[in-house]
C-alpha cells in the first residue's frame, strides 16, 4: 500500500506541476474573462463621481482579498478634511524581490450615457455643487478595474515565476485630479514601502483592440487651471469713451495668449493654451465692470510650463496697462495649484525592456509607438518627485479594427473618452489590458 500511495502522489504531483508549467498570462486572461465581463458590466452599470467611489471601491477590495492581498480600504487623505477617500491598496507578497505598484483609476464622468447598451447607465445623482447629474463611465476605468482584476488573479496563479511585492492601488478620483495626490498624501509610500517601479494602463479609444500602444519619455501634459479676473470701469454702452471696457481687453488678451506659443516658444516644445470660459456683463447696452475667464493650460517641461504661466500673466497686466488701466486695477491672474497635474514620462529604458516583452506576448504587430497627448493623467505622482521612481503609463485598444476602418473611410472622428458615444468593445480589451500588465510584472518580478 505504501509504495501505491507514493506511486498515487507522485503522479498527483507531476500532474499538477504540468498544470502549472501551461498557464500563461494568455491563457489565465481566458479563463477569466467570462467573469470579468460580468464585473465591467456590473461596474459600467453603476458608475460613481470622483469622490464617492464607494460601491466600487468594495468590489476592488473583496476581489483582492479573493487573491490573498492584505487589503487596506478607504485609504488617503484628501485637502477637505470632510472629504472620504475610497483609496483601496492590495498588497501581495511573494518572498524577497522587487516591489512594484500596479494602478488603477477606479471613477466615472457627469456625462449622460448615449451608447444604447443594455448595460447602460441610467444613473443620476447630486454631484459636490448640489446639481443633478448623470454618471458615466465614458473614459474606460470599468474596463481598467476589470483588467486590474485579471491582473491581480493571474499573478497570484504564476507565483511560481516572480518574487518580491506587488502594491494593487485602486485610485479613486482621477478625472477631478487629486487622487493619487490623495494617497500619497495618506503615506502611501510610508506605510506599504516604495516602490522600484510604477505601472499604469488606460484604453485607448482609437487604437484597435488586441494591441498596446506606448510612448517613450512624456506621454501627458502638465495641466494648469488659471482663472483671470479682467478689471474695468463700466458704464453705458452708448458712451464707450467714459468707461474701460473690459470685453475688450479681455479679446485683446485672448488673441495676445495664442503668441505665447507661436512666438515666445521653442516649436519643439508643445504647449496649449485655451480659454474654456469667459463670462461678463448682464444686459445689451452695459459695459460691465469686469470680466472673468478660466484657462486650462498645458505643457509637458517644468521650465515651460513656469515661462507660459508668467507670459499669461505679464500679456494680461500689459494689455491693461496700455489702456489706461491703474495699477491697483490690474488683472487677477491666478494658477489653481490644488488643480495642478503633473506630466506623465514614461522612463526609456523601461519602456523599451517592456516593449520588448509585449512583442513576444502579443506579436510584433501588435505593439506600436503611439503619439503623446496633451491630455492630463495624474499617474504622474506616483513618480514623483523628479521621475525618481522609474514608470510607464501604457495603452491598450479599445475599439474594432473594422470599425476604426469604417470611421477613416467615411471621413468621421471616433468618439473619443470622455464622449457619451464611447464604449470599448470589453472581451478584447480587458483582454490585452491583462496581458500586457501581467507580463511587464513578470519581466520586473522574474525569480
Amino acid at each position: 500500500m505504501k509504495v501505491r500511495f507514493f506511486s498515487i502522489l507522485s503522479v498527483l504531483t507531476l500532474v499538477s506541476a504540468l498544470a502549472t508549467a501551461q498557464q500563461t498570462p494568455q491563457s489565465l486572461a481566458d479563463a477569466e474573462l467570462p467573469s470579468l465581463l460580468a464585473i465591467y458590466k456590473d461596474v459600467h452599470t453603476h458608475p460613481e463621481l470622483s469622490g464617492h467611489e464607494e460601491r466600487t471601491a468594495a468590489i476592488v477590495a473583496k476581489e483582492l482579498r479573493a487573491v490573498g492581498c492584505d487589503v487596506t480600504e478607504n485609504f488617503g487623505k484628501y485637502d477637505k478634511p470632510n472629504l472620504k477617500c475610497y483609496g483601496v491598496i492590495g498588497v501581495m507578497k511573494n518572498g524577497e524581490g522587487a516591489t512594484v505598484l500596479v494602478r488603477t483609476d477606479m471613477d466615472a464622468l457627469p456625462v449622460k450615457e448615449e451608447t444604447g447598451l443594455p448595460y447602460a447607465s441610467k444613473v443620476n445623482t447630486k454631484n459636490d455643487s448640489g446639481q443633478e447629474v448623470c454618471v458615466m463611465h465614458a473614459c474606460g476605468h470599468d474596463a481598467h478595474i476589470a483588467a486590474f482584476i485579471g491582473t491581480a488573479r493571474a499573478l497570484q496563479h504564476l507565483k511560481d515565476q516572480w518574487a518580491g511585492t506587488i502594491i494593487f492601488v485602486g485610485q479613486p478620483a482621477e478625472e477631478a485630479i487629486g487622487g493619487a495626490r490623495a494617497l500619497l498624501k495618506g503615506g502611501l509610500y510610508d506605510r506599504f514601502g516604495k516602490p522600484n517601479f510604477a505601472l499604469g494602463f488606460h484604453d485607448k479609444a482609437d487604437l484597435e483592440t488586441g494591441r498596446i500602444g506606448v510612448t517613450e519619455g512624456y506621454t501627458s501634459a502638465n495641466v494648469d487651471s488659471v482663472d483671470v479676473t479682467v478689471r474695468g470701469v463700466g458704464g453705458h454702452g452708448g458712451y464707450p469713451h467714459k468707461t474701460k471696457d473690459p470685453v475688450v481687453l479681455a479679446a485683446e488678451m485672448i488673441n495676445m495668449w495664442q503668441t505665447i506659443a507661436s512666438r515666445e516658444n521653442n516649436p519643439i516644445d508643445p504647449v496649449v493654451v485655451t480659454v474654456g470660459s469667459i463670462h461678463g456683463g448682464t444686459k445689451h447696452n452695459i459695459i460691465p465692470d469686469e470680466v472673468k475667464m478660466q484657462l486650462t493650460v498645458r505643457t509637458y517641461k517644468g521650465d515651460v510650463r513656469d515661462r507660459v504661466l508668467a507670459a499669461i500673466d505679464q500679456i494680461a497686466k500689459g494689455i491693461a496697462a496700455a489702456a489706461g488701466i491703474p495699477a491697483e486695477c490690474a488683472p487677477i491672474v491666478s494658477v489653481a495649484k490644488d488643480q495642478f497635474t503633473p506630466a506623465t514620462y514614461n522612463n526609456p529604458d523601461l519602456t523599451k525592456r517592456l516593449i520588448a516583452v509585449w512583442k513576444k506576448a502579443l506579436g510584433d504587430e501588435n505593439v506600436q509607438m503611439v503619439d503623446p497627448t496633451m491630455g492630463g493623467e495624474d499617474f504622474s505622482e506616483y513618480s514623483l518627485p523628479g521621475h525618481s521612481i522609474p514608470a510607464v503609463d501604457f495603452h491598450f485598444g479599445a475599439v474594432e479594427p473594422a470599425k476604426i476602418a469604417e470611421y477613416k473611410q467615411a471621413g468621421k472622428e471616433l468618439p473619443t473618452l470622455h464622449s457619451s458615444k464611447f464604449a470599448p468593445v470589453p472581451e478584447p480589451t480587458i483582454r490585452v489590458g491583462i496581458i500586457g500588465m501581467t507580463t511587464a510584472v513578470l519581466e520586473l518580478m522574474k525569480k
